[in-house]
């Protein structure tokens, strides 16, 4: 391949032969994320394959270009938006094949744009799926992504997030190498190479296939739902659930982000939903009933006013999934819990990777969660540290329209997540008009730029990721939002240098990302 001084959008289509957008449209979409836009981009490119991002990546490098990868699109932290001018965004979306289900081996392989739901609708007739199986975002989030990003939800309660799924990676290099990583069939062999690039959002390189475990579908589950009077009681109760290993998923709402949800979804999307579950299950009685019941409940049967907390069990056969729900009911009704309707987790679990409507609030508003992961004995007085920041900030909240809603999950092995949502009225973005479903997005207001609370949503953001710091939380999507490289040992801060000067020397790999 030819090497030019200077290589043009034109040049570049030219070189490498991938489909190629440079119109200002596409270029102005691509610049955002969920929760800003970046700087402005060169191009666009959507290769097809390992081989044609192999070569687009080397054309670009060569000409001291970075590049940077973008999975489904949902990030809000910063994972591919950039602010150096000038990079080439690759699109991954068509490289979305399912390249190998292997059920002697009990392992799967697809290519980085494939999607969650994709994988997981593919998996289904086999009655085969990942441990961890995806995010609620998962009809457009990829699973490139999720690994670069190492996400969280489903199977997060027993297997943790999506990286503790992962055996094998093959990662394109800044040079244009296609590496292959750990073995086919375990992880690791020698040292983790595959988890190098695992929660990296693509710093050292970009995936190109992913090897994931496989685990038999089970077909037996238990739902439950808790109110509580307090975060100290709902978070201590779903410690004790994560710490007994019975829940599949547990997770739960404030008040303010109980009546969000409260607001949204149909009860007729919800009633159909339930009913396909229970079809799929083997009782068409049973999806009368459950459709019936949510009609019936309406939207009442959960105190808005209280704090939340939602489980789901699995197992084999019924009696052992019963048995989980049981000792979870037990851990929640000692912590202070009211045992409610349990519609929730079984419509969410009933339609696992639903329409995207709630990246917008309830009347247009802006949203973007900022989260941490902390351990169990550090997780209250992080939620206290973070009411009291909202207190400081009530008034000029309320003054400009921004409101919080705060969820928590448990995540195995790992402690709780708490990820307080900011909500502020500001105009919508490219990526909500292109993601939320039309008649969803047509019934909401349309919002005018705000600069004013947009400014304040800035800073209350800063200031719960520098909060979340000093409580000494990890977190998941780094991106360019958190502040990784500060909570390193200096000896491993030097290694992360060294290790990305040794892959990328030119630093072109979505420069930025990782604070690198």
């Amino acid at each position: 391949m030819a090497t030019k001084v200077n290589l043009s959008a034109t040049d570049f289509i030219a070189e490498t032969g991938v489909e190629t957008l440079t119109d200002e449209t596409n270029l102005n979409f691509y610049a955002h994320d969920v929760y800003e836009r970046g700087a402005d981009l060169m191009a666009v490119v959507r290769p097809k394959d390992k081989e044609q991002l192999s070569a687009a990546i080397t054309a670009a490098t060569s000409q001291n270009i970075s590049v940077i990868p973008r999975g489904g699109g949902m990030s809000y932290t910063g994972g591919y938006t950039s602010d150096r001018s000038g990079a080439v965004l690759f699109d991954l979306a068509e490289m979305n094949r399912i390249l190998d289900i292997n059920e002697t081996d009990m392992t799967v392989t697809v290519e980085a744009g494939c999607t969650w739901a994709q994988l997981y609708e593919a998996l289904q007739p086999k009655g085969l799926r990942t441990p961890f199986w995806g995010t609620l975002s998962g009809l457009k989030a990829s699973i490139g992504g999720g690994m670069s990003q190492n996400c969280l939800f489903w199977g997060s309660g027993r297997y943790g997030t999506a990286a503790q799924s992962c055996i094998a990676l093959e990662v394109v290099l800044a040079d244009g190498t296609i590496m292959k990583t750990g073995a086919e069939h375990t992880r690791p062999y020698g040292p983790d190479l595959t988890g190098i690039f695992l929660a990296d959002t693509g710093a050292l390189g970009m995936k190109a296939t992913i090897t994931m475990r496989l685990i038999p579908e089970v077909e037996a589950h238990g739902y439950a739902s808790f109110t509580f009077e307090t975060y100290e009681e709902t978070l201590t109760a779903m410690a004790e659930i994560e710490r007994s290993g019975v829940a599949t998923e547990c997770f739960g709402f404030d008040p303010r982000l109980n009546a969000i949800r409260m607001q949204r979804d149909s009860l007729t999307s919800d009633a159909k939903a339930l009913g396909k579950m229970m079809k799929k299950q083997g009782s068409v009685w049973g999806a009368l009933k459950e459709g019936a019941k949510v009609v019936t409940a309406g939207r009442s049967f959960m105190d808005e006013a209280k704090f939340s907390l939602h489980v789901l069990t699995e197992a084999r056969i019924q009696a052992a999934a019963d048995d989980d729900l049981e000792r979870a009911r037990k851990l929640a009704l000692a912590n202070g819990a009211t045992e409610t309707e349990n519609t929730i987790p079984k419509i969410i679990r009933a339609n696992p990777f639903g329409p995207l409507n709630s990246m917008l609030g309830p009347e247009g508003q802006r949203w973007a969660p900022v989260h941490g992961l902390l351990p169990h004995s550090k997780a209250i007085n992080c939620y206290k540290a973070l009411k009291n920041l909202e207190v400081k900030y009530a008034d000029e909240m309320e003054e400009h329209g921004i409101f919080t809603g705060t969820l928590v999950s448990a995540v195995s092995g790992s402690g709780a997540i708490i990820e307080p949502c900011l909500y502020w009225p500001d105009a919508s973005n490219p990526v909500h008009e292109d993601t939320i479903e039309d008649a969803h997005f047509a019934k909401l207001p349309r919002l005018e730029p705000n600069a004013k609370a947009w400014e304040l949503t800035q800073k209350i953001k800063k200031e719960i990721v520098n909060l979340l710091h000093e409580h000494g939380a990890a977190h998941l999507q780094i991106g360019r939002t958190y502040r990784y490289r500060d909570s390193l040992d200096p000896a491993a801060d030097k290694f992360l240098q060294d290790l990305k000067k040794s892959l990328d020397p030119k630093g072109l790999m979505n420069p930025g990302s990782l604070g690198l």
